[in-house]
């Protein structure tokens, strides 16, 4: 079959690396999407690759920069692109026009601040265009649903980029509990932040279009629902800190920190219940060592697991920067002996070729989306839990109280 068509919706730092007029500060100094497409382009995995943001005129610095940090540094590995909209035209909604130069059966990604994953997301599959979104799928629970329908109806294959489901030490945590080698759930605790920094990559959005309990704590949670399958949430409690971020000049609105209690139960009926804790931050100090902490604790009955992946045994000090941990697991930016991109076994890398990989099985016939469902992949239907505590998290803390999460016969809402 020829190789898929992607289109890159979102034009910043997870995408290419820009931001501000120049690289990322982060650690995605020449970002995740783009490389990574470029690089199964070269693999002959992907086909065409166009990109669209809201304003033209960052084109001919973007396709600089990546030019400089890719391909000179990457043997001449092909950055070309067909972008949206014009160098000279700003359009908010040029991804209608990028997504009508598309065929059915082609594909987008969906890097864009949260309140846009739904229109962007929702048109796509309309025309039959497979979607990749990064987490959060989107902020409300209702929306997720429709997607869910709208997808099925059109056949075309939703991928939520949770990458933290293939971080290996994730990933053979999860296959440990799922097989029931820990037991039955019990208690999960997870912490990740970020610099104040990142309010500065993020100033156009934070606390305005969505918080951080969405940007991280969806990491977290999505790994805690695909270790236990049986069990489903209940009620959601959320509590936040505040003045850090607005004394860095955010909105009135922004969180520091926020920290989410769920209950869960059984889907069975049996009574059993578990406690799930989760905090996000970014307002972490700046010379953490470290761009993300991340760590959590699972017990079960018969067992526990901790993993810490903020510090991965990989240290690097220079005279500039001092002492950090770098995380190469995730996406491995250093060139191989002969001057190629090598981080294909990066999860970040992983996670896009899981979504192509799956694409190209539905077209060929060789899966259905319910096949897909059950191996366990980011879908929408396997992240549904994930949305619910979301936006009940969300709620809660606007509405000052506990929010209910209901499932009945696959349908979801909140009370």
């Amino acid at each position: 079959m020829a190789p898929l068509n992607v289109l890159m919706v979102g034009t910043g730092e997870y995408t290419t690396g820009f931001v501000g007029g120049g690289a990322s500060g982060s650690d995605k100094k020449v970002g995740v999407v783009g490389l990574t497409l470029f690089d199964l382009r070269r693999r002959g995995k992907v086909g065409n690759l166009s990109m669209v943001g809201t304003s033209g005129s960052k084109f001919p610095a973007i396709r600089e920069h990546l030019k400089k940090n890719i391909t000179d540094f990457y043997n001449g590995l092909d950055t070309s692109f067909e972008s949206y909209p014009a160098n000279d035209q700003r359009d908010p909604e040029a991804y209608k026009t990028a997504i009508d130069a598309l065929s059915p059966g082609d594909a987008i990604t969906i890097f864009t601040p949260d309140p846009t994953h739904y229109p962007i997301a929702l048109y796509a599959i309309e025309r039959k265009i497979h979607v990749m979104i990064t987490k959060p799928a989107v902020k409300l629970l209702s929306e997720h649903q429709n997607l869910i329908e709208a997808a099925k109806k059109n056949n075309v294959f939703v991928y939520i980029e949770h990458h933290k489901r293939f971080d290996p030490a994730y990933a053979d945590a999860r296959d440990r509990a799922t097989r029931g080698l820990l037991g039955e759930f019990n208690y999960f605790y997870s912490y990740m932040s970020q610099p104040k920094s990142q309010l500065e990559t993020f100033k156009a959005w934070a606390g305005k279009d969505s918080d951080i309990s969405y940007y991280l704590n969806s990491h977290h949670i999505d790994v805690n629902e695909s270790m236990v399958p049986d069990y489903r949430p209940t009620k959601v409690t959320a509590s936040a800190s505040k003045g850090i971020a607005t004394d860095l000049g955010c909105v009135p609105e922004t969180e520091d920190t926020i920290t989410l209690l769920v209950d869960w139960e059984k889907k069975d009926g049996s009574g059993r219940r578990a406690t799930g804790v989760y905090t996000s931050s970014w307002t972490a100090p700046q010379k953490a060592g470290v761009h993300s902490n991340q760590y959590f604790h699972f017990m079960a009955s018969k067992g526990e697991v901790r993993v810490n992946q903020a510090k991965r045994g990989y240290e690097l000090a220079d005279d500039e920067a001092g002492l950090f941990h770098l995380n190469p697991f995730y996406m491995k930016y250093a060139a191989d002996e002969e001057g190629n991109f090598a981080g294909q076994g990066g999860y970040g890398y992983v996670s896009f070729e899981k979504f192509v990989n799956g694409v190209q099985a539905l077209k060929e016939g060789r899966k259905s989306l319910d096949d897909l469902d059950k191996m366990g992949l980011p879908t929408l239907k396997n992240t549904i839990a994930t949305g619910a505590i979301l936006e009940a998290g969300r709620r809660s803390l606007d509405e000052g109280r506990s929010i209910e999460i209901v499932e009945k016969d696959g349908q979801w809402s909140l009370k």
